[in-house]
């Protein structure tokens, strides 16, 4: 048995719930799926400063997941706070899921859009194509202009901008998928894809399969390099429980 635990950065229970139900409907038979998010930090992430309070939330969540045994560990905000930080910790593989979003897309298009939150966070969205090696892989980017929380709002509002948007993005972009650019969108992705007769592709989701298929092949993350376990030295302050 897998046992793989799934990380809201933020402190959101609403949208732990989502994202918790995304990934136990993908997962394996003999997968459990731990949905945890920190108790302290910010209630949605919307830039690079709620992204560094997020960090030492899955820092913690890391760390707490290692202690109960799981496998491996998904970062499940689009952003992928923390996601280097995270591997030198954790023995297990650990994925985020706008990496496992984007690495998927391009398995099935040769090139993909992208639909998110806030415009701000578009910026943010082309620094992590930059960084993973996908930019000339993204067709477009696209968002709804609505706060991360209007997903969980019980409106719906949130959820027909993003499907007006990705009808947009089919009709004007000449892109093969589409990316949901939120952890929060996750419940979106197969309805979507039946709609649009194209792949949109739920990052939360393609983390898990990902975790999984590295945990059957026995891979854990390479303590090689960088990403070897952080250097022994004496932490201080509320840092202190993580020495």
């Amino acid at each position: 048995m897998s046992l793989i635990q799934v990380i809201n950065p933020n402190t959101s229970a609403a949208m732990t719930e989502t994202i918790g139900a995304a990934a136990r409907a993908v997962a394996a038979p003999g997968t459990e799926i731990i949905a945890v998010c920190p108790r302290h930090g910010v209630p949605s992430i919307e830039g690079h400063f709620d992204e560094a309070i997020a960090a030492v939330g899955v820092l913690e969540q890391v760390a707490l997941g290692k202690a109960q045994g799981v496998n491996g560990h998904v970062i499940a905000c689009f952003g992928d706070p923390g996601l280097l930080a995270a591997r030198e910790l954790a023995s297990g593989p650990v994925i985020g899921i706008a990496e496992a979003a984007m690495h998927t897309a391009t398995l099935v298009a040769t090139r993909f859009s992208i639909v998110t939150t806030l415009p701000r966070t578009l910026i943010i969205a082309r620094h992590l194509l930059q960084q993973y090696g996908f930019t000339h892989h993204c067709a477009a980017l696209h968002a709804i202009d609505l706060p991360v929380l209007a997903l969980e709002d019980g409106s719906g509002i949130a959820q027909e901008r993003v499907r007006q948007r990705c009808i947009q993005a089919k009709r004007e972009d000449g892109s093969g998928a589409i990316v949901l650019g939120c952890g929060g969108m996750a419940a979106l992705a197969q309805e979507l894809t039946r709609e649009l007769g194209m792949p949109v592709i739920d990052g939360v989701s393609a983390a898990v399969k990902m975790v999984e298929s590295l945990v059957a092949l026995g891979f854990g993350t390479s303590k090689q390099g960088d990403l070897d376990y952080p250097r022994q030295k004496p932490l201080s302050g509320p840092f202190q429980h993580l020495n």
